[in-house]
């Protein structure tokens, strides 16, 4: 039978690029004279900028120091052994480098079982174990202190999470099994799948220590010193840790049926991963662990052998490290300082811009229109979102009446924007208010000042055609909501020059957007993905296809929204005028559905009517449409969007709207919000086989968001 140490050194063997973990065993007496205890630390050298992570070797490095305290305590020269991690972190989990790197299925229940039969040593020592959370713990990192007889929680702790079921994984080191029966299945759901599900949602210390995974919670400053005065009470009888009875009756399968209703939510039944972690969870419910951590090994297997987990890491590096260095960027050094913006208009848009530039920069903001009452609008609108912050605890009194001072509104342009660094406009989306507004700008302006626009279709280098400076125009298209959706689009007009985009790029990465290059065409990236695919949906309406067939035809693939909600919540008026844009450009794919035009000129804001709860069909709406006598399936449907998705990102790709099908991707999660077990769209399209079908050659290369050959 293979021993844990050589299933560990053939994993290793796999992955000779880990970023190994040390686990370094100190003793230290006790306080109160409760006796001598080893505490291991698990770093890995580097600082927290580099969190410290399981692969196989570090695995391996805490089986040893388990091999050398259990020889201790069973020679009776320990009382206990706790466990914690560096300065600001405890440990994020498996090592997602090593996951990708695997091309078989036993290689990956060998990475399962190696997790499972080392943390599983910590529960069975002769003595007490304790998990000492000072830090960030995520994954593996949550589920080693799980194997521990208690656990402890700083109070500075900023990120705890299981975020697997986000990636496309279930916890797979004890987390499914143990979590449940520690804190009760409804809690443990919340934290497996609906933290996970709702944008990999972290818990800080406080919340640890409210759902019972932690015993006690501890000041940041001194944690460690009160955690062990705290484990010698424990040890000494002193104080007794009571955990809440877990409710195993019908509580534990409410809890699961309630999980399952957020995935459905979620994802619609498009990725297993939530599926499988919610089966392992209801198995859990007779307090069988080794059945439990069995189960985990075949999910995790299977998981790890699925396109979903691979498109989901490939999602994962390109938010965490693409995002962070965005593609054809110029060398930031040619940024030029900004200490004053600008923004043009005082609607909605506006004001949210202003609110977040005044926020990130911490520089004086200034708004105008075109008269006082939209001015004062927009400012008064910028001090409530500030006054609600404080309401929430997310700034204090001090902070407020800053960012308050930091915003004001004008009349006058040249007063407002004489001293500007960077002046944006936000007004309505025309060519020419954007070219007059333009115009007036750059006559008050600064000579270094950058002027953007936040168009989200219009031409870059045309808005700046009649300017003196077209060499100061970039494009810095937001996604509403603006303070939620991380995407900017930074547009390269054709005469914008790289000082003009490296202060761009600054201010993106100070405002802490992801950013993106993208070439000046007409819609850039994302508005005109969603555009054609729409296009494709509405057309099979207005041929004859009920409007409920067309809207479900997506839904396997799990998105945020289905197309008509995104219809709505983009704005039909909107949508038309995007749609109008393209089908300018490109009159072969992009048309204008003479239906959606009926439904702007009534004023309506969207297709459905919810008086009854769910959506149906505005019958105002239905006697709207003139429709014809072709009805597609669902599945027709689907292909029909599907493909035209692929011709467009291929054709993006060949115009060099953007450097690689990545930039594509990154674009869509961010932007759009499509989800991670997609990888954006680029890898579905691929293990599909509709890239093939649709462009004739896929995407991405084979092993690029799904498994090696």
């Amino acid at each position: 039978m293979t021993t844990t140490a050589e299933l560990l050194k053939g994993a290793a063997e796999l992955f000779p690029d880990e970023v190994v973990t040390q686990a370094h065993v100190r003793h230290l007496d006790l306080p109160l004279g409760a006796g001598r205890f080893a505490l291991i630390t698990l770093d890995n050298g580097l600082d927290h900028s580099k969190p410290t992570t399981f692969g196989p070797q570090s695995l391996a490095n805490l089986n040893v120091a388990i091999d050398q305290v259990e020889k201790e305590a069973a020679d009776g020269e320990i009382v206990g052994v706790g466990l914690t991690g560096k300065p600001f972190i405890f440990a994020v989990g498996a090592d997602l480098k090593g996951v990708e790197l695997l091309k078989r299925r036993e290689d990956a229940v060998a990475i399962g079982k190696g997790g499972h039969d080392v943390f599983r040593r910590l529960s069975g020592l002769a003595v007490p174990t304790f998990a000492y959370y000072n830090g960030a713990a995520m994954g593996g990192g949550v589920e080693v202190g799980l194997h521990c007889s208690y656990r402890t929680v700083s109070a500075a702790l900023p990120a705890f999470s299981l975020p697997e079921v986000f990636l496309g994984l279930v916890p797979g080191w004890g987390g499914c099994a143990i979590l449940p029966n520690l804190i009760g299945a409804d809690r443990a759901v919340s934290v497996i799948i609906e933290n996970s599900l709702n944008q990999n949602k972290q818990l800080k210390g406080a919340q640890v220590h409210e759902l019972g995974i932690a015993d006690a919670i501890f000041e940041g400053a001194d944690f460690l010193e009160q955690s062990l005065i705290w484990t010698s009470a424990v040890l000494k009888g002193e104080l007794e840790v009571v955990r809440p009875e877990i409710d195993r009756g019908e509580a534990w399968d409410q809890a699961v049926a309630r999980g399952k209703a957020v995935a459905d939510g979620k994802v619609h039944g498009a990725a297993p991963a939530a599926y499988r972690a919610l089966d392992i969870i209801a198995a859990a419910k007779n307090g069988d662990l080794g059945q439990g951590f069995d189960a985990e090994d075949e999910a995790l297997a299977d998981l790890i052998m699925g396109g979903e987990l691979r498109s989901g890491i490939y999602a994962f590096n390109l938010v965490q490290k693409r995002a962070k260095r965005p593609a054809g960027a110029p060398d930031k050094k040619l940024a030029r300082p900004v200490t004053k913006v600008g923004v043009v208009g005082a609607g909605l848009m506006a004001s949210q811009l202003a609110l977040l530039f005044a926020r990130r920069l911490e520089v004086p903001v200034v708004l105008t229109d075109i008269d006082q009452a939209r001015v004062d609008k927009g400012v008064g609108y910028v001090h409530e979102e500030i006054d609600k912050l404080l309401l929430k605890g997310r700034v204090n009194q001090d902070k407020a009446n800053r960012l308050k001072a930091l915003v004001s509104g004008s009349m006058d342009k040249a007063a407002a924007f004489g001293d500007a660094d960077f002046v944006i406009e936000a007004v309505f989306e025309e060519m020419g208010v954007k070219q007059k507004v333009f115009a007036e700008v750059e006559a008050v302006v600064p000579e270094h000042a950058i002027l953007a626009t936040n168009t989200s279709s219009l031409s870059v280098t045309e808005m700046a055609s009649k300017l003196r400076h077209p060499e100061r125009v970039v494009g810095f298209h937001f996604f509403n909501p603006v303070a939620v959706l991380p995407l900017l689009e930074i547009v390269r007009g054709e005469k914008t020059d790289d000082a003009s985009l490296a202060t761009a790029f600054s201010v993106a990465k100070t405002l802490k957007k992801s950013a993106v290059l993208v070439k000046d065409a007409p819609a850039f990236v994302v508005n005109r993905v969603l555009t054609r695919f729409l296009g494709e949906v509405l057309r099979s309406i207005d041929e004859g296809t009920p409007v409920e067939v067309a809207d479900r035809a997506l839904a396997p693939l799990g998105l945020p929204m289905s197309p008509i909600v995104l219809l709505e919540l983009v704005g039909p008026a909107v949508a038309h005028h995007v749609a109008g844009t393209l089908h300018q450009a490109f009159p072969d794919r992009f048309a204008v559905s003479e239906n959606l035009g009926r439904v702007v000129e009534a004023g309506k804001r969207g297709l459905y009517t919810y008086d009854s709860g769910k959506p149906e069909l505005d019958p105002e709406v239905a006697a709207l449409f003139q429709v014809g006598d072709t009805v597609l399936t669902e599945e027709q449907v689907r292909d029909r969007a599907l493909d035209a998705i692929a011709q467009e990102v291929r054709l993006m790709l060949d115009e060099g709207v953007v450097a690689e099908a990545q930039d594509i991707d990154l674009c869509l999660i961010t932007g759009a919000g499509w989800p991670f077990h997609l990888g954006g769209i680029t890898p579905y399209l691929d293990r599909e086989g509709v890239s093939e079908r649709a462009v004739g050659k896929r995407f991405l290369e084979p092993g690029v968001a799904s498994v090696p050959a």
